[in-house]
């Protein structure tokens, strides 16, 4: 098994509509791209506010090219976006 890595993305202030317009095309990379193993949106009190994201890559650059490549990233959503290596131990 590859390692896995976190891709942690926090949102602009105010920029939901730039996510939710730019939802599919996120989806999208998602599913072609092939190492996306969780995803989903950070909320806070329900409202989206950035993105969590588990990929299974072959090291930290490729990791790092696939958000830098991220449709979210390239519409400006993201005030900042982290990704690390992760350690699955449960679930």
């Amino acid at each position: 098994m590859m390692p896995l890595f976190a891709v942690i993305c926090r949102d602009k202030p105010g920029a939901l509509q730039t996510r939710l317009d730019t939802r599919e095309a996120h989806l999208g990379f998602i599913r072609d791209s092939g190492i996306v193993r969780m995803a989903g949106p950070l909320l806070d009190e329900g409202a989206m506010c950035g993105s969590l994201l588990i990929l299974e890559a072959e090291d930290l650059a490729t990791a790092r090219d696939w958000a830098a490549n991220d449709p979210y990233k390239g519409a400006g959503l993201f005030d900042s976006v982290e990704v690390i290596e992760w350690k699955k131990v449960i679930g």
